[in-house]
């Protein structure tokens, strides 16, 4: 195993629901922030790692967010169970037997919903809705329940990392998991221009953290590396396949919050293919990440998104291929280091201007 992807074994083991990323940021500043300048933590708890560039004429930003989706506890049942809502965008079918830690001192529970065996005919036709469930932390009682838990404690996903067959791996929060551990790779390296390494918050319920670092930073361009949809599963047409698991890492065109730089995507592109990089566009215009707040920041940033295809997104079980993985991390170290070796390309690039990778003019 890689130091990466014992990186990314490591994070996606931790707890970060939206609102409650202290855990990924703390063994984010352990592990790489001596890598850096300077760091800091802003006003909504964005971790902002500053490597000061040889020139300092350009200022290129690097975000992944540390956040994953989850659940608050909101109230309690007479028979000590907890009642919740959801933090980010979760499938409600998936949920019931799913097992969860909640709060800081992760109690171990499990969402329920009525047996079936308990359930009329009616009920047995349709997928158990979420206001129908509940987290059983094995309290007897609403009194015991609120010795154990404090209302507006986050509950997370309790699912382990691990391997499967050759390739794969099975893991909670490799969304955005994946970014954050390809963005402390990224510190380790030396460039011509300012790098600023944005480990954003509150991605999940509304891109809330990248909005703040970006307007604080005013870079000229930002990479969000990302784990993506990818739909590449029994009864999904092949022309409406997302991205496809193995393909390499996917390169956005557009989503339903950014437009990603034609130049900038053409660019990225044109190096991970001579270089002999695996790489696949992203064939639908759903979802959205950081890119969305970023590019309207100020008076706008060329923004591109660089994601890792992940099945069964926003579940307990996503699943990657290591090769995209090592796709995503290859491309973006090839990026930095082609534009540290020609700072005049940033230039171009901000200004819209398109790049002939071949002659680098």
């Amino acid at each position: 195993m890689t130091m990466e992807q014992q990186y990314l074994k490591e994070l996606t083991e931790l707890n970060g629901v939206s609102g409650d990323e202290d855990e990924v940021r703390r063994f984010i500043s352990s592990k790489a922030g001596h890598l850096a300048d300077e760091s800091r933590v802003d006003s909504m708890g964005n971790l902002i790692l500053y490597k000061k560039g040889r020139s300092g004429k350009y200022r290129i930003m690097l975000s992944a967010h540390m956040d994953e989706v989850g659940f608050i506890i909101t109230g309690y049942g007479d028979c000590g169970t907890l009642k919740f809502k959801p933090v980010g965008g979760i499938d409600e079918r998936i949920l019931p037997g799913k097992r969860v830690f909640v709060g800081d001192k992760k109690i171990p529970g499990v969402i329920g919903s009525k047996p079936i065996h308990m359930q009329d005919k009616e009920e047995r036709k349709a997928n158990p809705r979420l206001k129908s469930m509940y987290i059983d932390i094995g309290a007897d009682n609403r009194e015991e329940a609120e010795r154990f838990v404090t209302r507006g404690e986050y509950a997370a996903f309790c699912s382990d990392y691990a391997e499967l067959g050759d390739d794969c791996v099975k893991a909670k929060a490799l969304d955005d998991r994946v970014g954050c551990a390809i963005l402390m790779d990224a510190l380790k390296g030396d460039y011509e221009f300012d790098l600023y390494v944005c480990f954003t918050v509150q991605e999940e319920v509304g891109l809330r953290g990248s909005e703040i670092a970006a307007y604080s930073v005013e870079p000229d361009i930002a990479l969000v590396i990302e784990g993506t949809t990818c739909s590449d599963v029994p009864g999904v047409e092949k022309h409406d396949y997302s991205t496809v698991m193995g393909g390499g890492a996917a390169l956005t065109i557009m989503d339903r919050t950014a437009y990603a730089a034609p130049n900038l995507v053409d660019y990225i592109y044109k190096l991970a293919k001579g270089a002999g990089i695996d790489v696949q566009y992203k064939q639908t215009t759903t979802g959205g990440n950081d890119a969305g707040k970023i590019q309207r920041s100020r008076g706008g940033v060329s923004v591109a998104s660089i994601s890792v295809p992940c099945r069964y997104i926003h579940s307990p079980v996503s699943v990657m291929s290591k090769k995209d993985f090592q796709s995503c991390l290859s491309i973006t170290r090839l990026v930095l280091r082609s534009l540290s070796d020609d700072v005049k390309l940033i230039g171009k690039l901000k200004d819209g201007g398109y790049i002939d990778v071949q002659s680098g003019k």
